[in-house]
């Protein structure tokens, strides 16, 4: 499993202290959500935090782009630093064509689905994408809880993705992640685990990581060994 702690939770005047805490903490991933207030009631950051973050942190990036018309800024964050680009299937009209300049971009893609988006579109994007994204909560804010609902989608997912050669795309879910759930979210079929609030309201991060492990059923060396590998696999194109 990997643990992706979203920045949005983070403390907003020490960003840069906070990436450094995660990285000595054993955390190699760093979700950072950009809202526009159209495609989600929220306003947060966009390429000038991405940018400054860039210089001072070797984390993953990995941005999710919760905005009307994504393809309208992908140049504008890959060069900002952006390590993988997550569009959502319900912002993107023309969304393979999307995909396939995030890559050219030398950048990863994923696609990303709200709590009661379909799934079946996914099968034609399986040559296409490296990562699918499920929403566990409405976007736009953190602190939200987890949607129950959501346990059979991670599944049916799963399922779709592995019958249509896609068994290397991990699922992540983003919402309401914490202890008590990842467990049954693993059993279900999850890889990566986006948590704000019930991370960083936490410290220290080195043990808050580690109670994450331990409720997912993994040792800590079990984790950096999967996270490792996966830094690998996701390296830019």
């Amino acid at each position: 499993m990997i643990l992706s702690p979203s920045l949005l939770s983070a403390n907003f005047c020490q960003l840069g202290t906070e990436c450094d805490a995660l990285a000595s903490a054993g955390i190699p991933w760093l979700h950072l959500d950009v809202i526009d207030g159209m495609f989600a009631p929220n306003i947060t950051f966009g390429t000038p935090v991405i940018s400054s973050l860039r210089k001072v942190s070797d984390l993953f990036f990995d941005v999710h782009l919760m905005v009307e018309s994504p393809s309208r800024y992908l140049e504008d964050f890959a060069k900002a630093g952006a390590d993988m680009l997550v569009v959502h299937m319900e912002a993107e009209t023309h969304l393979q064509r999307c995909l396939a300049r995030i890559h050219e971009l030398g950048m990863r893609c994923g696609v990303a689905l709200n709590p009661s988006t379909d799934i079946s579109a996914l099968r034609w994007l399986v040559p296409d994408m490296d990562m699918v994204l499920l929403m566990s909560v409405n976007p736009g804010f953190s602190g939200q809880k987890f949607l129950p609902m959501v346990e059979g989608k991670i599944m049916a997912v799963r399922e779709l993705l592995d019958a249509n050669g896609g068994k290397h795309i991990p699922v992540q879910v983003d919402g309401g992640v914490c202890p008590e759930n990842i467990g049954q979210l693993v059993q279900c079929g999850a890889d990566i685990f986006v948590s704000g609030s019930a991370f960083f309201r936490h410290p220290p991060y080195r043990q808050r990581l580690e109670s994450f492990t331990n409720a997912a059923g993994v040792s800590h060396r079990e984790a950096a060994s999967v996270c490792s590998q996966w830094k690998s696999r996701f390296a830019r194109v």
